[in-house]
């Protein structure tokens, strides 16, 4: 059975969440919709997996009862510029939760949305397991990634001052969100070339980004504090690195790497660790990695 809730977030607008299955609550800040056909065919082009939101809620909605909400959509379609902080992001997800009425739950979540599971984590006891996929919980890449999104900000903005309409959304981590599919050439696109394509969010949509790196900066990941005994797994393809071209000021964003090299330290803390072979940014969030990966460790997590 599933029904649909509304929480209403740190900013005053309201998210649509959606509840499936039954069973342990797991937190998923994941599209529960599936993408319009031009969208769909142009995420598949780039190597990314359109139907990720609906295949991990149908498949770990057999066992748990999966809280789904897209946040990061949210976040594009209504932008806090200026209030998107790690604080803020815990408080949301938090919400999320609280409207399906989940006093513990478990979360996953991609890229810097695993950025935000550990925000949370550090914040609250309520989680009873903890995923990361994408980003490495020690020596995170967020010097990086605020020049990253400093970019991103400035391109919006010179494009905002020539009256460039979007089309294409570039997420402040790689991650390519499509709009409008039809202002590509789909035989163009490869995947990976980030460059491709140039910054069409809004100027809004990017400084969320860059007040949430800007936060980040004096976080130090290696004292974070998670509660004890909170089973927690991290993963990343040991090919998740982006290299970002001139435009991007050649910045270099590592994350299968970090966490290749730490691992023996992270596993002593308690983490679980996976690098998987071969797969980079996009192809380590593909559904039918994590679904499995998410299913098998999760099965593993005590009652």
């Amino acid at each position: 059975m599933t029904h649909t809730l509304e929480a209403v977030l740190h900013d005053g607008t309201a998210i649509p969440v959606s509840v499936h299955g039954s069973g342990r609550s797991v937190l998923l800040p994941v599209r529960a919709e599936p993408y319009p056909p031009p969208d769909a065919e142009t995420m598949r082009k780039w190597g990314a997996d359109p139907d990720l939101g609906p295949s991990l809620i149908a498949g770990l909605a057999r066992g748990y009862r999966i809280i789904a909400a897209d946040y990061e959509g949210h976040r594009m379609a209504h932008p806090a510029p200026d209030t998107l902080t790690p604080a803020n992001v815990a408080a949301d997800l938090l919400a999320i939760a609280n409207v399906a009425e989940a006093d513990s739950f478990a979360y996953y979540g991609y890229s810097w949305l695993a950025l935000a599971g550990l925000q949370l984590a550090i914040r609250t006891d309520r989680l009873w397991a903890l995923a990361m996929g994408g980003y490495p919980p020690l020596d995170g890449p967020y010097q990086s990634m605020l020049y990253v999104t400093r970019s991103a900000h400035r391109m919006s903005a010179e494009a905002a001052a020539q009256s460039q309409v979007p089309d294409v959304g570039h997420s402040d981590d790689g991650d390519t969100t499509t709009t409008g599919a039809a202002a590509l050439d789909l035989a163009d696109i490869e995947p990976g070339d980030w460059d491709a394509v140039p910054v069409q969010t809004s100027e809004a949509q990017t400084r969320q980004f860059v007040t949430l790196y800007e936060a980040l900066q004096d976080f130090d990941d290696s004292k974070a504090a998670l509660p004890p005994g909170l089973p927690h797994l991290a993963f990343a393809g040991a090919a998740d690195r982006i290299d970002y071209g001139a435009a991007w000021g050649n910045v270099l964003v590592s994350i299968g790497e970090p966490l290749a090299a730490h691992q023996q330290e992270l596993t002593a803390a308690g983490w679980e660790v996976l690098v998987l072979p071969g797969l980079d940014h996009i192809g380590a969030v593909n559904s039918n990695v994590v679904l499995p990966l998410l299913q098998d460790w999760l099965r593993g997590v005590p009652s």
